[in-house]
């Protein structure tokens, strides 16, 4: 099989184990990178909103904390929570509208209060995915992720230009110009391990740079302590619900579910480039990165800050240096939790001129929109999933920049769709429902998942075939596939040890040229479907081949075969065409 485009590049996948320094010298370039938005977040949200100094101090403390506990936990996995792979944890700027809300009419209480409560539905969420499977799509995802960079582009562009008083005029422009040289040209020359400390190296140039144009502030970090814990205190909660809890609690559930889109589309993102060769997106990944990112929701909620939630940054410098090892998303965490703890520590990284940050998001983000765009081909663009993809996409840039009647939505549920990520996302989910519901009219039907099911299936699907007026080729072809497939699911559920009759529920539906069959059941542990039947062609000694051959047939007579596993549900939607 060949290697995905993304594969070609990884030095190290998941399951591998980097040199332990390389490890951490990624994780440290990771959190680099992404400190000082973990601490604008709550920054923004507390000044905007009137806060105190102390509760500020608190705040940032608690976001750093909260996100190194679940940025390990997204990569060890702990039981279904966490999804296996480096996925960084950071707060969210999705909430930064509504949090202002909810300081400004109930101060730090309400906001708890409101974080905790809406976490639950991200919960609910990550333990019922399979239910929601038609609607957070790859192309929901990746349009999702192709709108982080239009939403947090206009603020890398702003800190491009973020030069103190008084500097040169030509600080920032060389600075963060020497910061985009150094990591394109290194990334796109280098070969082997310097190709590795691209990011890295382009952040220490732009700040010798910066430091020598005078914008490296060296006194942040003189006069910040060695150890040291946060002024303020535990905010406690609001529990009286009255008004202001009602009205904002909407908002907040709405933004906790598009967050946990993104989330979706993250853990999607860097399954793709994590291994050397393509892989089916294995959705118990994903359902655990969505149950991380509600705890880390609960933990930001109990602590007293605001919300958090995956980081796309992890999967643009896991593309740009091709190590996607788990080691590298505990030393990140790890990293993060000593920074809490060090305010000298996350001085040194705080006092990055605001160009080179500026400049190495910028080449970040540009990536990052990529592999939106490539997650949404990769799924299979047609003409209905484009006007999806394309007018979700338009109308979170026009929310983003206030074009779309702002006399009606600027105020908004608190000014909610000013954010572009939820406007195109809200609009994706909303699109997608419309698509699903003009689809044709499924045919459905159940019956107990063993081989006694085969002959109903049949009757099934020969009645179906029928009702469409289809030739007896595509009747038989129909036939054919639904005992074939049925068959490899009976064998991959053998071994299992689950109490109780497992059902078995199969629809059909008519689309232009041909049938999609959907069969869902108890979730098998012998590997995906669509991997399986991708390597064929490789088969090893000691594997019977007659384990191959109902595979063997499934892709002759089916133009495409998606495996979906869930956690407790596998779902093997097959594309058979006529003719």
């Amino acid at each position: 099989m060949e290697p995905s485009e993304a594969g070609r590049h990884v030095r190290y996948a998941a399951d591998e184990k980097p040199p332990g320094p390389l490890a951490f010298g990624l994780g440290l370039q990771l959190a680099m990178l992404t400190i000082a938005g973990i601490v604008l977040t709550p920054s923004i949200v507390i000044r905007a909103a009137g806060g105190s100094d102390a509760y500020l101090s608190w705040a940032a403390f608690g976001a750093v904390a909260v996100c190194g506990v679940t940025t390990i936990v997204q990569a060890v996995r702990v039981g279904r929570i966490g999804a296996g792979y480096v996925l960084l944890m950071g707060t969210s700027g999705a909430f930064i509208a509504v949090c202002i809300g909810a300081m400004a009419q109930g101060g730090p209480a309400l906001l708890a209060t409101l974080v905790v409560i809406s976490s639950f539905f991200q919960f609910a969420l990550a333990a019922r995915l399979s239910l929601v499977r038609r609607i957070f799509t790859p192309s929901v995802a990746g349009t999702v992720i192709m709108l982080i960079a239009v939403t947090v582009m206009p603020i890398v562009f702003d800190m491009l230009d973020q030069a103190p008083e008084g500097a040169p005029a030509l600080a920032a422009p060389v600075s963060a110009g020497v910061t985009i040289a150094a990591i394109v040209g290194i990334a796109l020359a280098a070969k082997g391990v310097w190709r590795l400390w691209a990011p890295v190296i382009g952040v220490v140039v732009g700040s010798a740079v910066g430091g020598a144009f005078g914008i490296y502030d060296f006194g942040r970090v003189a006069e910040a302590a060695w150890i040291g814990f946060p002024e303020g205190g535990w905010p406690g909660f609001d529990l009286e619900f009255g008004p202001a809890f009602w009205t904002l609690l909407p908002a907040f559930v709405l933004v906790t579910l598009v967050g946990a889109i993104e989330t979706v589309g993250d853990s999607i993102a860097i399954q793709h480039v994590s291994w050397r060769e393509r892989r089916a997106v294995d959705y118990r990944a994903v359902e655990g990165a969505v149950a991380a990112d509600g705890m880390g929701n609960l933990l930001s909620g109990l602590v007293g800050t605001v919300p958090n939630t995956t980081y796309s940054t992890s999967i643009s410098v896991t593309e740009l240096t091709g190590v996607a090892a788990r080691r590298v998303g505990v030393a990140v965490g790890l990293i993060f939790l000593v920074l809490a703890l060090l305010p000298k520590a996350l001085a040194v990284v705080l006092a990055v001129p605001g160009p080179v940050v500026g400049a190495y998001a910028t080449v970040l983000l540009a990536m990052l929109f990529v592999v939106g765009m490539r997650i949404v081909v990769q799924d299979g663009i047609d003409y209905r999933k484009g006007v999806v993809v394309g007018v979700s996409f338009w109308v979170g840039v026009g929310f983003q920049n206030g074009a779309i009647f702002p006399e009606f939505f600027a105020e908004f549920a608190g000014g909610l769709l000013q954010n572009g990520m939820t406007a195109g996302g809200a609009a994706a989910i909303f699109l997608t429902i419309c698509l699903e519901a003009a689809k044709p009219r499924r045919s459905r039907m159940e019956a107990e998942f063993d081989s006694s099911a085969i002959g109903p299936v049949r009757t099934f699907l020969q009645a179906f075939s029928a009702r469409n007026g289809w030739s007896e080729g595509m009747a038989q072809r129909l036939d054919a596939v639904g005992e074939e497939t049925l068959l490899t699911l009976i064998e991959q559920n053998d071994d299992r040890d689950i109490a109780g009759p497992r059902r078995l529920r199969i629809s059909a539906s008519r689309e232009e040229g041909g049938a999609v069959l959907e069969f869902v059941v108890a979730a098998g542990d012998d590997g995906n479907l669509e991997d399986r039947i991708a390597v064929l062609g490789e088969h090893t000694a000691g594997t019977p081949v007659e384990h191959e051959i109902s595979l063997r047939l499934l892709r002759h007579l089916a133009s495409s075969v998606r495996h979906q596993q869930y956690h407790d549900t596998d779902v093997v939607t097959v594309h058979v065409k006529g003719g």
